[in-house]
């Protein structure tokens, strides 16, 4: 008798290890889901993995989180609110610290790297920062005002212009700049600024990615043509980034232009965009 309750005690015991071991699978924690090893990924239990898609910088603060659905509204700076949506995949920071969602509270700043998953906007990573951090600004120079010491900027990430107050603390540099002085009108800059007590955000510095009249040279391969518009966008290697650029028949022969093609442009920005000067087909590297 003893023997059969042995027996049945074992079998009871194998049973359940797999079980168990399944149960423990399952809750290894958002990198098993981001990043399956091993060909371990189960597409019935784990997310699946996020798309490699390129990401934009969306810098604001919270003006609301639903931690039942996974989503957050940022309100950007100076823009519209955005709905972000994120899971186990993404990767939370409070002040440079690893944390959870629980960490992320309304009226936080926040800089969240977004990406499209399928329709939606899905954060990749989200960094909130508290007390008064530096911040970032990318955008086109719309007025530089030396008689009040203002310059305003249409901000990419919130396409609304923006107004920095400058000081003779404000570092320029750049495009063979040095000073605020120089900033034309076009201009493609950089602003890293410290918002104060009075809501009058302060540049710390400016770094101008691109003056009218600079000449930029890009390698990459073709992903978009519209001949109608005489424009194309180009995957730049060196930068990982799309660039749109006009093109005209002086520059190549719109006849061998197609999108894949590997190219090597040489163009200028002229304040509002960047116009091709030359265009040559280069033979496609191996991957």
């Amino acid at each position: 008798m003893r023997f059969g309750w042995l027996l049945l005690l074992m079998m009871l015991g194998m049973a359940a290890g797999p079980i168990s071991g399944q149960n423990n699978a399952a809750n290894e924690g958002p990198a098993t889901a981001a990043q399956p090893q091993n060909g371990n990924y189960d597409p019935l239990l784990d997310l699946p993995p996020l798309p490699q898609a390129q990401t934009t910088l969306v810098g604001g603060t919270v003006h609301s989180i639903d931690q039942i659905r996974n989503r957050l509204t940022v309100q950007p700076f100076g823009g519209k609110a955005m709905k972000i949506s994120f899971d186990e995949r993404t990767h939370i920071y409070r002040d440079g610290v690893p944390s959870t969602q629980l960490a992320i509270r309304k009226g936080d700043r926040v800089y969240v790297d977004t990406m499209l998953d399928g329709t939606k906007v899905f954060a990749r990573n989200i960094r909130v920062v508290t007390g008064m951090q530096a911040a970032d600004a990318r955008g086109q120079v719309m007025r530089n005002d030396a008689a009040t010491g203002r310059i305003t900027v249409q901000d990419e990430l919130s396409a609304r212009p923006v107004t920095f107050r400058v000081t003779p603390s404000t570092a320029v540099s750049g495009a063979g700049l040095n000073s605020v002085g120089q900033l034309q009108r076009g201009s493609l800059v950089t602003v890293k600024f410290v918002p104060d007590r009075s809501n009058r955000d302060v540049a710390q510095e400016i770094s101008v990615i691109a003056a009218p009249g600079s000449v930029f040279t890009f390698y990459g391969r073709i992903t978009y043509l519209n001949m109608s518009t005489r424009s194309l966008a180009v995957d730049n290697q060196s930068d990982k980034k799309t660039y749109d650029i006009k093109f005209t028949p002086a520059a190549v022969d719109p006849q061998m232009l197609g999108e894949g093609k590997q190219v090597l442009v040489k163009a200028h920005f002229d304040g509002t965009g960047y116009t091709a000067d030359n265009i040559q087909f280069m033979k496609a590297t191996s991957q």
